[in-house]
């Protein structure tokens, strides 16, 4: 039998049906399992059968959302998390040793870079970065010591893309492993791991999820690092709650029809933008005008659901787009049904200085726009009259 499409795998990839033979997939809501006998018992904890234990190591609502991401990624084994945060900490934690060193993007999440400046420091773990326009600069911070490289792409907020295959080769290059955060363009538009990532890192929270419901993180990849990310996760308790997993592996079944339409809306935005009078400048990966379309179009199937833009008249502007917005939401989150708008330069990067917010191409009047799903005209004339008010 040929392999099957990323949409018919979203829906029919789940665990055996019950004794019920139901439709879809019931939910597991037990924190144990319970074993035949004591050999039984004895084999389970030695590994030498496969079987839930403890909803904490494994449940089968979790090895089914598991399941289907590592089909859509073409990972070999994975791990699922409560948070996307989590999925990065714990990723990162079971892999390094105190001593070690990361190279990575400077256009970070702002808790990656919390994680990455303040808190692995602790363990003697550095990092050197780089800018997203500056890649031949990488194999000059790659120190003996170094074993992670790191990039997002799209990158948040302002949608700069990373070459892919360029992060590849280096990494095999110079024997590092290559992580990948995909949270921007999902499974279903890239799939790093055909670039040369070891390992890919999603917040479920985003469009996987797609609708602003649970939390949820997930690391997929290579099957010998999978292994040292669940030996560490099973001890320290990060995993993914079984209703959570539940509700991501129902949403992964829509995911292609969401991103499609989040995608075609965003284009429409995107273009629209280009041409306001208010605007200076717009960024959407399949954009002409983005300066790594070439990239992009390389190595995604399309753009995302995530427009930035800069609107004329700095902070001060910025602030009155978002007194102004009627429909759309004022909300830290994206990749939701519902069209999000925020101004990071007065909200989530406020505490930054000028320097820093520039280095990651954060200006004073950028505008990050998570289009959703609603009719993109009135998506477009809420933004036409909040940007003319």
């Amino acid at each position: 039998m040929k392999k099957q499409h990323f949409e018919t795998d979203a829906v029919r990839t789940r665990i055996e049906k019950t004794e019920f033979l139901e439709h879809t997939s019931p939910l597991y809501l037990t924190s144990s399992f319970v074993f035949e006998d004591a050999e039984d018992m004895r084999a389970s904890f030695a590994e030498e059968k496969e079987r839930n234990i403890y909803s904490r190591f494994t449940n089968p609502n979790t090895s089914e959302f598991v399941e289907k991401i590592c089909k859509m990624e073409g990972a070999e084994s994975g791990y699922a998390f409560a948070t996307g945060m989590a999925a990065v900490f714990s990723t990162f934690a079971a892999l390094l040793n105190s001593g070690d060193h990361i190279v990575s993007a400077r256009s970070v999440f702002g808790s990656t870079h919390t994680l990455f400046t303040k808190f692995l420091p602790k363990w003697n773990i550095s990092t050197s970065y780089f800018k997203v326009s500056e890649t031949e600069r990488i194999e000059s911070l790659i120190q003996p010591n170094t074993k992670i490289l790191f990039a997002e792409t799209p990158t948040n907020p302002a949608v700069d893309i990373l070459d892919l295959e360029l992060l590849g080769n280096i990494a095999k290059k110079h024997n590092l492993i290559l992580v990948i955060d995909n949270c921007f363009a999902t499974p279903y538009l890239q799939n790093p791991i055909k670039f040369g990532a070891d390992l890919v890192i999603h917040s479920a929270t985003k469009l996987i999820d797609g609708q602003g419901r649970v939390l949820g993180g997930i690391t997929v990849g290579s099957k010998d690092l999978i292994r040292e990310i669940y030996l560490f996760s099973r001890n320290t308790g990060p995993s993914l709650s079984p209703f959570n997993a539940w509700v991501l592996s129902k949403s992964l079944e829509t995911l292609a029809v969401r991103v499609d339409r989040h995608c075609e809306n965003a284009m429409k935005v995107a273009e629209f933008l280009e041409d306001h009078s208010k605007v200076n400048w717009v960024k959407y990966p399949f954009l002409k005008s983005h300066p790594q379309y070439e990239v992009a179009k390389k190595q995604m199937k399309a753009g995302g659901c995530v427009v930035a833009f800069e609107v004329k008249g700095g902070v001060e502007a910025g602030r009155k787009f978002l007194n102004a917005i009627k429909l759309c939401s004022l909300s830290a989150n994206l990749g939701d049904t519902r069209t999000i708008v925020t101004h990071p330069a007065s909200t989530t990067h406020s505490k930054l200085n000028e320097e820093d917010r520039l280095e990651v191409s954060i200006t004073d009047g950028l505008v990050r726009i998570s289009v959703g799903l609603e009719n993109v005209e009135d998506i477009i004339a809420d933004l036409d009259q909040a940007l003319l008010s």
